[in-house]
């Protein structure tokens, strides 16, 4: 199983967008994939069409010992959905050491789902539930909106994250790219060129546009391939997806060259 979380410090940066439509895209191609919400919000479950979100969902394996596969909800032939829960907040009240960071982790150590692809929404903080998402999860995937704002949000995220891999057996691969993108606006061109420049190996070529069809289908209750399958965002999710399994499949590649030597 390989793990990702979707994660920006800063809100409005297309998170959860990006986590629906990516394990969607991923699943399009017959992928096993499970999305958790990690966000207290919830936003997952409307976006997939649970209007009345269930009531316990991943606070359940976090705070009571449940599964994932338990309180997993099938949405989509080979997409789950590990909703929120209404306890969900509660998580980040609780009193502890680094155990409290671990929750996550140890949820996927009693019983790792039967999934090629664990997708986690992360909520636009750097609280108690990103720090389990870190810890448990392979790599992070950053999405950086073409303004200063998100520029300066995705430094901090990155000094965040070197603090975490001291706590991790492995390095998080890391992978940025920008959304909510404005190709016309010279701020956004401005942006692309600094992330490029301080992280060329780990800004992706793919970019997921600023479009009101993206918001249109999130209030429909449907992802952009049920929705506009043949729109631009639709082509840029699936190219998303599609860069993503390359790098896997690279650094996979890469990972048994070292063990070899």
């Amino acid at each position: 199983m390989y793990s990702l979380a979707v994660i920006n410090q800063k809100g409005g940066v297309g998170k959860t967008t990006t986590a629906v439509n990516l394990g969607h895209a991923l699943a399009l191609r017959g992928y096993r994939v499970m999305l958790v919400d990690l966000d207290p919000q919830g936003h997952l479950s409307p976006c997939l069409g649970l209007f009345r979100a269930p009531a316990s969902g991943v606070d359940r394996a976090l705070l009571h010992g449940e599964t994932l596969e338990e309180v997993a909800v099938a949405t989509r032939e080979l997409l789950q959905l590990v909703p929120a829960g209404k306890g969900l907040g509660e998580v980040e009240r609780l009193q502890g050491g680094i155990e409290r960071a671990r929750l996550l982790q140890a949820a996927l150590q009693r019983a790792c789902p039967d999934v090629d692809y664990l997708v986690v929404d992360c909520p636009p903080s750097a609280g108690l539930l990103v720090m389990n998402a870190l810890l448990a999860v392979d790599r992070v995937l950053v999405p950086v909106a073409g303004d200063f704002l998100s520029l300066t949000g995705l430094a901090r995220l990155m000094r965040t994250l070197g603090k975490v891999e001291a706590l991790r057996a492995r390095p998080l691969q890391r992978e940025i790219f920008l959304s909510r993108y404005v190709a016309r606006r010279r701020l956004s061109r401005e942006v692309s060129d600094k992330i490029r420049q301080h992280f060329p190996n780990q800004l992706l070529q793919s970019v997921i546009s600023e479009a009101a069809v993206l918001a249109e289908c999130a209030g429909a209750g449907r992802t952009i391939f049920e929705y506009r399958a043949r729109s631009r965002s639709a082509a840029e999710f699936a190219a998303l997806a599609e860069e993503l399994l390359e790098r896997e499949v690279n650094c996979h590649e890469q990972q048994e060259t070292l063990d070899v030597a």
